[in-house]
């Protein structure tokens, strides 16, 4: 959300005090209007939405809190600020467990308040890319549709955990689908209109890592030249996706393991507390009790993240589904690359019904999104798969396990010439993991 799009809404009194705060915030280039009473600011909100109201808290007629509470009966998502003079704090303070945001006192350092807005300004930038997250995966709930009795099973635990608000653990192999499931949890539960906000643990560095999860002060170390809203605080109100939960060293599994158990956190180079309301999803492909039994994992922190944890199966444990996610795979690749797909190879399709996914789902539609693109004349062909066009009698006269142990090979073969062996990148091209691959490798005999 740029700077011009993010709407405020000035209320108070005081015209005088009204320009004042206009002109403070008009530096960042927000849109800014105002109010002399909280009645006229209402019937300004009736007519347009504010992303943040700057209200008074003593004021004729509507004072601040009653203000406040009329607004977020109004519109849940429009933050508010409490503006107060020091004899009022309290009052400010118990304002905030009514919905306010936070609040500023006449009379300190206007950077304050700038520092305040542009907090709320990042915590609406995340909600937007957030929605828009979601209209863009919609269609991966695809995905938890299925005709295996194993699978529909895990589809219930998770509606049902869906409900509460313990903290969830996600086990699959690499693209079961686990952050599918983290938003479908989110999306079916009474967070789903406040942030979905994912993080993936492997991602990052060790310090990184701490200050993209708890934000940090400026100054608080080199490079730190701003405040930094952490990924805790963003979640406020919704879902904190945590993947490869498994990769977080041991020095931030206590600091995690503190938060989550307090629900507060502390920004690197700050000692103040903060309140944060979320519901923690975590999600690994390692197997955590044997990293538990090595030390590498803290016992106490696994307790704590896995109140309830779903094991999701892996593709080729339900390959009664498999037909119906080629069906669904082909439709949406077809419409994003505007071809018709009337036809599959019978050869073909046999042979993605047989294949063992072990990238699982992303592998597979990494698969047909690949087919539709190099396909002619509406028919996805077997050929496709692999680099150089394999002659029909030549695949006619294999038998199915041949013929995936042969197009496997060469399609591992080309990823790792066009990485140039990078083991960490070709192993995310092909949706699996570093140490599967290793294991390929081995097994395949393939060298640099």
């Amino acid at each position: 959300m740029n700077a011009n799009d993010f709407n405020i809404l000035i209320v108070d009194d005081e015209i005088e005090y009204q320009k004042v705060l206009k002109k403070i915030l008009s530096v960042d280039g927000y849109y800014i209007q105002t109010a002399s009473s909280g009645e006229e600011a209402l019937m300004k909100m009736k007519h347009k939405k504010y992303n943040l109201v700057l209200t008074d808290l003593m004021m004729d007629g509507l004072n601040g809190i009653e203000l406040l509470e009329e607004i977020k009966a109004m519109s849940s998502e429009t933050e508010v600020i409490l503006v107060t003079g020091f004899g009022t704090v309290q009052n400010a303070v118990e304002s905030m467990k009514k919905g306010a945001y936070s609040y500023f006192i006449k009379g300190n350092d206007p950077s304050e308040l700038q520092i305040e807005v542009r907090k709320v300004h990042k915590l609406h930038s995340l909600k937007n890319e957030n929605t828009v997250l979601k209209l863009t995966n919609t269609s991966k709930t695809v995905v938890l549709t299925s005709k295996n009795e194993a699978f529909t099973h895990v589809i219930e635990v998770a509606q049902k955990a869906a409900k509460s608000n313990v903290n969830i653990l996600l086990l699959g192999e690499s693209g079961v689908g686990k952050e599918v499931f983290a938003r479908f949890i989110h999306n079916t539960s009474f967070r789903n209109a406040n942030p979905f906000i994912a993080v993936n643990c492997h991602a990052f560095q060790d310090t990184v890592l701490e200050s993209e999860l708890f934000g940090h002060n400026k100054g608080s170390f080199t490079g730190a030249v701003e405040d930094r809203l952490g990924r805790f605080e963003a979640a406020h109100g919704g879902t904190l996706f945590l993947d490869e939960i498994a990769d977080t060293p041991l020095t931030t599994q206590i600091k995690l393991l503190r938060s989550i158990e307090n629900k507060q956190i502390e920004r690197i180079g700050s000692n103040q507390t903060i309140d944060v309301d979320f519901r923690l999803i975590t999600a690994t492909n390692k197997k955590i009790h044997e990293l538990i039994e090595k030390e590498l994992f803290r016992e106490d922190f696994y307790y704590r993240i896995s109140t309830i944890t779903i094991e999701i199966p892996p593709l080729r444990e339900r390959r009664e589904d498999i037909k119906d996610l080629i069906d669904f795979f082909i439709k949406e690749a077809s419409l994003d690359m505007k071809k018709n797909i009337d036809a599959i190879e019978p050869d073909l399709l046999s042979y993605l019904l047989d294949y063992d996914y072990p990238g699982n789902i992303r592998e597979l539609k990494n698969m047909i999104e690949r087919l539709v693109v190099l396909s002619d004349n509406g028919e996805l062909r077997l050929s496709d798969l692999t680099t150089k066009s394999v002659p029909a009698a030549s695949y006619k006269t294999k038998t199915l396990k041949e013929l995936r142990f042969d197009t496997e090979t060469e399609h591992i073969k080309r990823i790792l010439e066009k990485t140039e062996f990078n083991m960490n990148e070709a192993a995310e091209i092909l949706g699996i993991s570093r140490r599967q691959l290793f294991n390929r490798v081995n097994e395949l005999d393939l060298k640099k």
